[in-house]
């Protein structure tokens, strides 16, 4: 996460560093990054605003600059509970509006509904350097996405988890699809996001690690090959975080409310230190192929919480929401031990109802796109 100091020297050895930093005894915290909309307050169009928007809150600590000129991403400390992280992101997303004072709107989902295709980026070393390397294809990432932190102590435990987690991304995606709208239609997908992040490199269901010598190498033969100087650039849409020593999930839209985003936070929390419990317990977790599971990553993206999923191994689907519901049974436990079994409620009432999508679309037939986004917008807030 962009607030968290480096414990272990990225400049060593990528095997040397990166178990060190996952075998620092910690606690099982979290933390949330959510990336916002900047929005002209009379076109609602994106603003490309996002320096000068950086610049009135007077610098805070609490929001960066990303690659695209119309996002600010938001970003909490690691915190023990779901419940404080998400009063944490409340209290940025009031103070950030505040901050704005009308000049600029701020709205939380996955896409734009009506913005043009091609968007400004931001100035600066960094992202002059990667508008260079991926040209068009980075004027095109005005995407927004949920990334969520878990802290995971133990090199072996973090694959482990790591590589199991993979197969839930699908249900994670279904339940985060908050993106229908791309260039002014409707897209016929819940999310459109993955389809225009996958243009660039390392996207959708990562490789399973296997083991840290296999992780050291793929960051080395990266940094051989040019294609990651940093491992910031390992861009799945599950990752582990060397700097950190998180497990890092980043398949969701951002959502609409804080309350979505907590609910969706709890799942990840509580499904990560379920598996975690399952490692220290001698169970070997499955390793599923990663086609299979992107099979089901794509039909959580066409259809949302009505996709219906197949057994990684069987390949019989069932509903979605069916498969959520068992997750959530299964979690409970942690849940409980880590003080979000409110918020694992929100996420079953989440699955219960109609998701982001529909909702959207909803909103959009009876008061047209621009009248979503003044929703979205007012909804900031909400929940």
């Amino acid at each position: 996460m962009s607030s968290l100091k480096p414990t272990i020297d990225p400049v060593a050895p990528p095997l040397d560093w990166a178990r060190a930093t996952f075998d620092i005894e910690r606690a099982c915290t979290i933390g949330i990054e959510e990336e916002l909309m900047l929005l002209d307050p009379v076109t609602l169009d994106l603003a490309p605003c996002a320096p000068e928007a950086l610049a009135a809150t007077g610098e805070d600590e609490r929001f960066k600059l990303e690659l695209v000129a119309s996002q600010i991403e938001s970003v909490t400390p690691p915190m023990r509970t779901v419940s404080a992280a998400a009063g944490a992101l409340r209290g940025a997303r009031r103070d950030l509006r505040s901050a704005l004072d009308g000049t600029t709107l701020v709205a939380g989902a996955g896409m734009h509904p009506f913005t043009a295709a091609l968007g400004a980026l931001n100035d600066g070393p960094r992202y002059v350097a990667l508008g260079e390397e991926f040209a068009s294809v980075a004027r095109r990432q005005l995407v927004f996405g949920l990334h969520v932190h878990v802290a995971v102590s133990g090199a072996a435990r973090a694959i482990a988890v790591h590589d199991a987690l993979r197969s839930h991304l699908p249900e994670l995606a279904a339940l985060g699809a908050n993106a229908p709208f791309h260039v002014g239609r409707d897209s016929g997908l819940a999310s459109v996001r993955p389809t225009i992040m996958g243009a660039l490199p390392r996207q959708g269901i990562p490789p399973a690690l296997r083991s840290w010598e296999a992780f050291a190498d793929a960051l080395q033969w990266g940094a051989s090959a040019g294609a990651l100087p940093d491992p910031r650039r390992w861009w799945w849409e599950l990752r582990l975080h060397p700097i950190h020593g998180t497990i890092e999930v980043r398949v969701a839209d951002t959502q609409t409310t804080v309350g979505e985003t907590a609910a969706i936070a709890a799942l990840i929390h509580a499904l990560t230190a379920t598996l975690a419990d399952r490692f220290d317990a001698s169970e070997r977790l499955p390793v599923a192929p990663s086609w299979r599971i992107a099979e089901n990553r794509w039909w959580a993206a066409r259809d949302g919480l009505d996709a219906r999923l197949a057994d990684l191994w069987t390949g019989e689907r069932r509903p979605v929401r069916e498969r959520l519901h068992a997750l959530l049974d299964d979690v409970a436990p942690a849940g409980q031990r880590l003080r979000c079994a409110a918020q694992l409620d929100d996420a079953r009432a989440l699955v219960n109802g109609p998701g982001g999508a529909r909702r959207q679309r909803e909103v959009a037939a009876d008061d047209g796109l621009s009248g979503l986004v003044e929703w979205l917008s007012g909804r900031l807030l909400s929940g």
